[in-house]
This record gives C-alpha cells, structure tokens and sequence, in this order.
C-alpha cells in the first residue's frame, strides 16, 4: 500500500478514519458495481444492437460525468493542480476509452477481456519509468502477476477460438488501449504521489474537460460522428441505455481513483483483472 496522508472519501463515506481492509473493500466493491453495469450495457450496445461507435460514446459519457460532478457540487475553485497536469492523462484516458469501446465491434467481448486482462504486467513496468513514481517490484510480483494474467488468458481461450468475431483491426485496437492503459494508471498515482491534496473528482473532472477535445477529431475524420447521430436519432432509447451506462461506470471511475490513490496503481490493476474473470463468468 501506499503512503497516504490525505483525507479521503468515496461518495460521502470517510475512508482514511478506516482499517486498510474497510478501505479496500468499499472500493473495490464500488468499482465493482459500476463496471458490471458497464460490462452488461456495453454487450448490450454493442453485441444486440450492433452500435460500433466507440468514439461518440466515449464522447457522451464525458458529458454524463460534467453533469455529475457538478450535481455533486464540484467547481474549478477546489482544483489543487493546473490544468496542464492534466494535458497528457486526459488523451492518454480518451484514448483508451475510445479504443476499448471501439475493438467490441471487431472482438467479442470474452476475447477483448483476455486482452485487457494483461494490464497489470505493462503498469508495472511502466511504473519504473514515469518520473515522480519510478517505482520498481520484487520479483515474486511479476512472477504472480504473469501467472494472474495466464491463467485468465487460458480461460478465454475456448470462446476466442469458436468466436467470428475476432479479427486484427480488433487485435490492433485493444493493444493501443493496453498500452495507453499502462500510461495512464500510473500518471493517475504520479498526480496524487506528488500532490497528495488532490481529490479523485478533481482527476475525474479535469481529465474529463480536457479531454472531451481529443475525442473530435477521431470522430470526424473516421465519420464516426455523422453515423452515430443519425443511428441514435433513430433509436434514440439508446441515449437512455448510455446515460445509465455513464451514471454506473462514474461510481466505478471514482472507485477506482480512490484505489490508486490509496494503494497505488499495480494493485488497483489486479483489481481491475480479478473483475474481468467475474465479467467473464457471467458473459457466458
């Protein structure tokens, strides 16, 4: 765990006056949540309703999460860092949103989780390299991490052969997602490493402001934009499916947040896996 100074709290519930493992288990059980509800709406969208547009969604989320935010009663004025902190994590963040949403039009959903779940090993060696962290692990971390990450590789092995849906532009998709996701966890825990004041809102806020712009062009250039209004104004329950996706995954964002924060961004990785082995069990 890391040294944490800071006051923390997760939705109105006080973290730091706890035990490491009240701590612990209200987040991961907040995260938990949120991403199941996110795992379920995703298939959804994507998988019955064919909906492949990563992009926008990712797009109409970040508003989803502005709204509330501001509900909560969040304003500039609380921000403890300037806003170019947040320059590099929020396309570094967009980017990965973007791209997983995006490769379910290209994996199914068993087959993006086997990818996804290598996360943990490339945070821990990007850990070693972002100033302000430089953190480095024994290697008995590695060695369980890698046998965490192959054994849920082996069990998405039987559905990713049977499945059409598995194809290299997915492949090619779900790696740049890997590989931002390996920057990002670790920028997040630099930012509240080096400025402990900084609460799991103003991350999510800042971030979120910031990089709404880098969603644009994508979007235009791909068409993306353009496809996904009309298909939404033709099925416009669909907003209603995505505004309720965004309200669960912001409950997992900030879960997760408070987790690095307090325990740092490995362990929070193997968080994230062990609920991919979850998600898994009920795809099937």
């Amino acid at each position: 765990m890391k040294n944490e100074e800071q006051v923390r709290s997760l939705f109105g519930i006080s973290l730091s006056n706890r035990p490491i493992w009240q701590q612990f288990l209200i987040c991961s059980s907040g995260f938990f949540f949120g991403y199941l509800v996110n795992g379920i709406c995703e298939e959804f969208v994507y998988n019955r309703l064919k909906f492949s547009y990563g992009w926008y969604f990712t797009f109409v989320q970040g508003f989803v999460y502005l709204i509330l935010m501001s509900l909560q009663g969040f304003t500039t004025k609380q921000m403890v860092n300037p806003w170019k902190t947040y320059v590099k994590l929020s396309a570094v963040l967009m980017g990965s949103h973007g791209l997983t949403k995006g490769s379910l039009a290209f994996l199914n959903y068993p087959a993006q989780i086997m990818f996804k779940s290598t996360k943990v090993l490339p945070v821990m060696i990007m850990g070693a390299f972002i100033p302000g962290l430089r953190r480095k692990y024994p290697l008995h971390e590695y060695i369980s991490a890698l046998l965490l990450v192959l054994g849920l590789i082996l069990f998405t092995l039987a559905d990713a052969q049977t499945s059409p849906n598995f194809s290299i532009v997915g492949v090619v998709m779900i790696t740049g997602a890997l590989i931002m996701d390996a920057f990002l966890g670790n920028l997040q825990e630099a930012i509240f490493t080096m400025n402990p004041d900084t609460t799991q809102t103003e991350m999510l806020f800042c971030s979120t402001v910031v990089g709404l712009p880098f969603l644009v062009p994508p979007m235009i250039l791909t068409g993306e934009l353009f496809r996904a209004w009309n298909s939404c104004s033709q099925h416009p329950y669909v907003y209603g499916v995505l505004v309720f996706e965004a309200m669960a995954t912001y409950i997992g964002q900030v879960s997760v947040l408070s987790l690095i924060a307090i325990f740092g961004a490995a362990t929070t990785a193997m968080i994230t896996t062990a609920r991919k082995a979850v998600t898994l069990l009920l795809s099937y």
